[in-house]
């Protein structure tokens, strides 16, 4: 998509790239752009089911570039937010596969993500207050409703670096890796959950998003809203077919 972001689509897998490794893979304009616009492009293209979030040169990301903040160079897109996803991530699933650094915005960005695969010395960390800032990219909302309280109060208010053993060990990580294997782990999995079918996977994730802000009862019937036009799809009868002739199913998306 440019230069600052690069896409490799393998396997109905597309992992994206942020690529300023000279700048710790710090945030501008063009990363937030690069994003949003790979995205726009890969929602739409029934050969990708699933994506990976990283960054070059052995780190995620170490948040905004804050020499282009001072310059005026501020990575929000109207509707998208920082990094052009914490505000609307895709429909598809994502994980972030994270070596070194995941802090300030990078967190930001992780935690927009559906899972979070990470290598043993990868670092984490919301450390704006120690800059005179506020994590406004969702951190100190999403932090607390994956990890328990007082732990995301610990990292949120102190604005240490946190290991991927110690998330791991409170359920923000999924899986941590050797050092350089996190990519690889990533996707692994990705192409896991690429092998499921297409309608349902996003149906699946927009229920598990949403519903967290259902009352208990509307709960059912905003599913079924949801769900429903799941069982009538094509890929439903391709499924049940597959099972029944004991072969790989083929998924059109419909």
């Amino acid at each position: 998509m440019s230069d600052e972001v690069l896409v490799d689509v393998d396997g109905g897998v597309a992992v994206i790239t942020i690529n300023r490794p000279q700048a710790r893979n710090a945030v501008n304009g063009a990363v937030a752009r690069g994003i949003a616009a790979a995205l726009d492009e890969l929602e739409e293209r029934k050969d990708v089911a699933a994506y990976v979030l990283t960054g070059a040169g052995g780190t995620f990301s170490a948040g905004m570039d804050l020499k282009g903040f001072l310059s005026g160079d501020f990575p929000v897109l109207e509707g998208r937010g920082f990094g052009g996803i914490v505000e609307a991530p895709p429909k598809k699933p994502i994980i972030a596969a994270i070596e070194g650094y995941a802090l300030a915005g990078g967190c930001e960005l992780a935690l927009a993500c559906d899972i979070i695969v990470a290598s043993e010395e990868a670092t984490f960390g919301l450390p704006e207050p120690k800059r005179g800032l506020v994590a406004g990219a969702g951190g100190i909302m999403r932090l607390p409703r994956r990890i328990p309280y007082h732990i995301a109060m610990e990292i949120a208010l102190t604005g240490d670096h946190f290991p991927a053993s110690r998330l791991y060990e409170v359920g923000l990580v999924n899986h941590v890796t050797p050092v350089g294997e996190a990519l690889a782990r990533a996707v692994e999995l990705a192409k896991k959950i690429a092998a499921n079918a297409p309608l349902a996977l996003a149906a699946t994730k927009r229920v598990i998003v949403e519903s967290a802000d259902w009352s208990r009862d509307e709960m059912f019937k905003k599913q079924a809203e949801i769900i429903n036009p799941v069982f009538g799809s094509k890929d439903a009868m391709e499924g049940a077919a597959a099972f029944a002739e004991k072969r790989a199913p083929r998924w059109k998306g419909e």
